[in-house]
C-alpha cells in the first residue's frame, strides 16, 4: 500500500500508514521544508493555488516598486505574423483567459481578500520583511540566496519575483493575520514525539469495499487461517498497491491521521488479528501484526528543539488555513467571468442584475499589472 499523507481516494490509505521512518531526526532536506511552504499555502480546503499564478505582483508596502510592470501589448496590437497574416494582441488575450482565465482569476480573487483584510487591519508588509525571510529560508540550508533561488527556480519552475510574491508575501501576511505566536501545548509534544519518533506496528492490512457481510466472511476465513493472510489478501484485498504484496502494508504510526486504524493496529499483539474494522461506508479493513519497530528515538530531550520547531510551523500553518478560510468566508465575490457570486464558500448563479454594464471585469487595485 503506498504511503500518503492526505486524503485518498482509498479510504484504507492515510497519513498513519507510512513507508519510511524518520531515521535523521536532526537533518531535514531542503524539499521537505519547501513542502512545508507549499502545505502552508495549497490548502485543499480553502482553494489556494498560489504557485499557479503568472500574473504574480509584489505586495509589499507603499515604498515598493516591485510588481508594476504592464502587459507587453495593448488592444490591437500586432504581436507577431506569420506569412504576413497578423496575430493580434486581442486575440492572444482571449486565447489566454479561454485557457487560464478561471485559474488565474481566482488566484488574484484569493490574493486580494488577504490584502484587503491586510489593509482593513493596518497589517503591512515590507520589502525587507520578505527578503529577511528569504534569506532565512537559504540560511537553514546553508545555501546562498542567489543558490537558493536558482534552486527554486530548476525545482519548482518559480521565479525570484513569484517567489516573493505569490509564496512569501501570502506567508508572512497569514501570519500576521493570525496574530499572536502558536503555542504547543505539552500532549501536543508527547503526541509529536510518539508520531515520529515512536515504535510503530508492521504488518498486513485487507481493505474490503462492499457489505458487511461479505466482510465478515473473509474475516472468519483470515481468523480460522491466520498463516494464510497474504494469500486471503491477495485474493480479497481491494487496494491495489498491497494486494499485490500479500497486504503488507508501511508501519502504522501513532497519531498519524487515522485513529480508527491506529487504535485497532496498536491493540494486537504479534500474530493476532484484528476484528472487522470499519473505516467509512461500505468500507473495512483488517489487520494482522507481524511485531513492532523500534523506537527512532528514545529519550524526547534529544530532539526536543527540532520537534518543537517542526509541531509550531505545522499548527502554524493549520492557523493560517483557518485565518484564509474565515475572510474569504466573509468576502463577498462577483465572478463575471465564470458568472457567479461566492457569498463565503456557496457558489450562486448570477442573475439578471450582474449582466449588462456591471458585466465589466471588476479593478482590483493593488492587484493587476
Amino acid at each position: 500500500m503506498s504511503e500518503m499523507n492526505h486524503s485518498s481516494e482509498n479510504p484504507a490509505v492515510d497519513s498513519s500508514v507510512e513507508s519510511t521512518m524518520p531515521t535523521q531526526p536532526n537533518k531535514k532536506s531542503w524539499l521537505s521544508y519547501f513542502a512545508g511552504t507549499v502545505v502552508l499555502l495549497v490548502v485543499a480546503a480553502v482553494c489556494l493555488q498560489f504557485f499557479n499564478a503568472n500574473t504574480a505582483v509584489s505586495q509589499t508596502d507603499a515604498n515598493s516598486n516591485a510588481g508594476k510592470a504592464t502587459l507587453s501589448g495593448s488592444p490591437g496590437k500586432v504581436l507577431a505574423k506569420v506569412n504576413n497574416q497578423s496575430i493580434s494582441y486581442d486575440v492572444v488575450a482571449r486565447e489566454c483567459v479561454a485557457k487560464h482565465g478561471e485559474e488565474v482569476l481566482e488566484n488574484m480573487i484569493n490574493r486580494l481578500i488577504i490584502q484587503q483584510e491586510c489593509d482593513r487591519q493596518g497589517i503591512t508588509i515590507s520589502r525587507g520583511e520578505v527578503e529577511q525571510e528569504v534569506a532565512t529560508s537559504a540560511e537553514k540550508f546553508n545555501l546562498p540566496i542567489d543558490s537558493w533561488y536558482q534552486m527554486l527556480a530548476s525545482e519548482r519552475g518559480l521565479t525570484k519575483e513569484q517567489y516573493h510574491d505569490d509564496v512569501i508575501w501570502p506567508m508572512i501576511a497569514l501570519k500576521k493575520l493570525a496574530g499572536k505566536g502558536v503555542q504547543v501545548t505539552e500532549k501536543e509534544m508527547q503526541e509529536g514525539f510518539a508520531r515520529d519518533y515512536g515504535p510503530r506496528m508492521k504488518g498486513r492490512m485487507i481493505l474490503l469495499e462492499g457489505n458487511i457481510r461479505q466482510a465478515s466472511q473473509v474475516w472468519e476465513k483470515c481468523v480460522a487461517a491466520p498463516d494464510d493472510f497474504d494469500r486471503l489478501a491477495r485474493q480479497h484485498s481491494t487496494d491495489p498497491n498491497s494486494r499485490a504484496l500479500g497486504g503488507v502494508i508501511p508501519p502504522i504510526r501513532k497519531n498519524g491521521g487515522n485513529k480508527t486504524i491506529e487504535d485497532a493496529a496498536f491493540k494486537l499483539q504479534t500474530g493476532e488479528i484484528s476484528g472487522l474494522v470499519q473505516i467509512g461506508e461500505n468500507s473495512y479493513v483488517i489487520i494482522k501484526c507481524e511485531g513492532m519497530t523500534e523506537p527512532v528515538v528514545e529519550d524526547a530531550r534529544v530532539v526536543w528543539n527540532d520537534l518543537l520547531e517542526q509541531l509550531t510551523e505545522e499548527k502554524t500553518q493549520r492557523t493560517v488555513a483557518t485565518i484564509f478560510e474565515k475572510v474569504k468566508k466573509e468576502a463577498r465575490v462577483d465572478n463575471f467571468l465564470t458568472r457567479t457570486t461566492t457569498n463565503g464558500r456557496t457558489p450562486i448563479q448570477q442573475t439578471s442584475g450582474l449582466t449588462g454594464a456591471g458585466n465589466q471585469s471588476p479593478t482590483i487595485q493593488g492587484i493587476s499589472r
